[in-house]
């Protein structure tokens, strides 16, 4: 049985680890508010930039560009989204993994060599490297400093690289954030674009709050509904008469490259917020175990204490008996 300093410097230890724990789920949760803002700056962009895409293609559903055609599949090219740092539970070993069942999966079907990397975080580069894959780029910096005009950089080196030859596919693997309680590993389709599912996609998104617990999520999205029911009728419908100039494929060939950067810069917003979103998780689990076995540490520093006294006064009375 450990001695009462032994149980005492355990608890030490225990309450420093806890505090360093609390500190960083704190430090995410305020990290995680500034991804969920950052992500809903962007929203308005893309649900007008949907709207017109979904109209053009219900008004022309013949129209196709470079870059949502289909052809046989020779090489592929995965851009695929992790963090810089650790301490976020599973968050980069899923990711991980399943760039590794990707990888394969090609490999199997295509042959050596015929899939490239596009790492987007330090874990998933050192990795990949690691696995001997073909990495195209370092571009870890785009995690810590989300950036449109990398993001474009990057959608247009892909575009170009697929425009050419290059490369018959693009595929995303990410984390889309649905709520701080929620992140879903996603491997989305890049190029060529799909537009039928990409512009159905999930939208959904709960950017307003920082709770974890299933429980809470329910009441709040409960209570959110019922406020959008309310405004559905103040809502004012989009003008869809578009006049197209030149042409409906010409309009396309602009606006399709605009979806591509917008698809690249949402799974890096998305992937920042569920990174930040993983890490309060993790944090707050390490800080409730750490409570708990504080919890059963002063429970057995008290009983052991108790019994030391318990056996000095028995000592005591003792030898006072025996005098």
């Amino acid at each position: 049985m450990p001695s009462l300093k032994e149980i005492k410097g355990r608890i030490a230890s225990v309450n420093s680890t806890r505090k360093i724990t609390s500190a960083m789920k704190m430090v995410a949760s305020s990290k995680l508010h500034h991804a969920q803002v950052a992500i809903q700056n962007m929203l308005p962009y893309e649900t007008m930039l949907e709207h017109i895409l979904k109209s053009f293609l219900a008004s022309e559903a013949e129209a196709q560009t470079v870059f949502d055609q289909e052809r046989p599949v020779r090489r592929v090219a995965l851009v695929v989204f992790s963090s810089n740092s650790s301490l976020c539970g599973g968050f980069n070993a899923n990711v991980i993994k399943l760039m590794q069942r990707t990888v394969e999966a090609y490999t199997a079907e295509l042959g050596e060599g015929s899939v490239e990397v596009y790492p987007i975080g330090r874990k998933v580069t050192e990795k990949a490297r690691k696995l001997g894959y073909d990495v195209k780029c370092d571009c870890a910096e785009l995690i810590d400093h989300p950036n449109v005009q990398k993001c474009i950089d990057l959608a247009m080196e892909l575009g170009t690289k697929f425009a050419n030859g290059e490369v018959d596919r693009v595929e995303i693997i990410y984390h889309h954030f649905k709520s701080a309680g929620s992140q879903i590993l996603t491997n989305k389709q890049f190029l060529p674009i799909d537009l039928e599912s990409e512009l159905e996609r999930d939208h959904e998104r709960d950017l307003t709050t920082n709770v974890v617990t299933k429980k809470a999520q329910d009441y709040l999205k409960k209570k959110r509904r019922g406020q959008q029911a309310k405004k559905e009728g103040e809502a004012a419908p989009l003008n869809d008469n578009f006049i197209v100039e030149p042409d409906m494929n010409t309009v396309l060939s602009l606006l399709l490259p605009k979806l591509a950067h917008l698809m690249l810069y949402t799974a890096l917003l998305d992937s920042v917020a569920s990174e930040h979103a993983a890490r309060m998780v993790a944090m707050q689990t390490a800080t409730d175990n750490a409570d708990e076995l504080l919890r059963q540490l002063n429970l057995q520093y008290n009983k052991s204490r108790q019994q030391a006294i318990t056996s000095e006064l028995l000592d005591i009375v003792g030898g006072s008996i025996n005098n």
